[in-house]
């Protein structure tokens, strides 16, 4: 591994983490994938990245697991959440559900978790790399209900909106440590990792996982002079709200 060599930890890899991982692979990047499962960590592992067992819910253990990831690699560059995180068994209909309808439970899945997760990840990542006092960029992936509510969706755009909110702060905080925060809105659904498409969805509405881990790669290689704090992705397939 040479000096110029960049160093990137990916936290999911069901889908767009692993077509991230199999991208920054592909060019040349020293990468390693975070995940709970076994499965998931053996994607990591055959798409050539060194594979890391850790919990996004966990603000304790992502820290530990970017300190092992900069260990195993020698430096920092790029970390993404790109992992999905739900409090637990998601019951009713997707989002939540109506407002006035929706389950006792049906706050903590959908509006708690992705905050909780997206805390743990810019709280646990900017906590372990800010003492290193070198440049990196983080992101932090969310979909679109984190510009807007949707009726049946309001639980998890509450979610959203509190990602976007935890990811505009640590931005703010971490500019004077050299550390580049963006929130990437994929305003769309993903395209399994697989192909297939989703069943009543025209595939060329749905973002293409590959050509979202470009703009991954857009971001991190952005200079201290001219930052994207928030990027959003949306097909021209899909309805767009500006």
């Amino acid at each position: 591994m040479t000096e110029t060599t960049r160093s990137a930890l990916i936290f999911g890899a069901r889908n767009l983490g692993r077509s991230i991982i199999e991208t920054l692979v592909a060019q040349g990047w020293n990468v390693a994938g975070a995940a709970r499962s076994d499965e998931t960590l053996a994607n990591i592992t055959a798409a050539g990245a060194l594979a890391l067992r850790s919990d996004i819910t966990d603000q304790a253990v992502v820290r530990a697991t970017v300190e092992q990831a900069v260990e195993a690699l020698g430096a920092m560059d790029l970390v993404v959440n790109a992992a999905a995180a739900y409090g637990g068994t998601r019951t009713g209909p997707f989002g939540g559900g109506p407002i006035a309808d929706a389950a006792p439970d049906a706050f903590d899945s959908w509006s708690v978790a992705p905050a909780r997760s997206a805390f743990a990840f810019l709280s646990g990542t900017g906590g372990a790399l800010a003492p290193l006092d070198r440049p990196a960029t983080l992101i932090q992936v969310t979909g679109g209900s984190s510009r807007r509510a949707m009726p049946g969706r309001g639980l998890w755009a509450a979610g959203a909106f509190g990602v976007r909110a935890i990811t505009q702060a640590a931005a703010l905080e971490l500019r004077d440590r050299g550390i580049h925060v963006a929130l990437l809105i994929v305003d769309a659904g993903i395209e399994p990792y697989a192909g297939g498409g989703r069943p009543g969805v025209d595939p060329a509405a749905l973002a293409d996982p590959r050509q979202v881990a470009d703009a991954v790669v857009f971001l991190a290689e952005q200079g201290p002079r001219a930052a994207t704090h928030e990027l959003q992705l949306t097909p021209l397939a899909e309805t767009w709200v500006p």
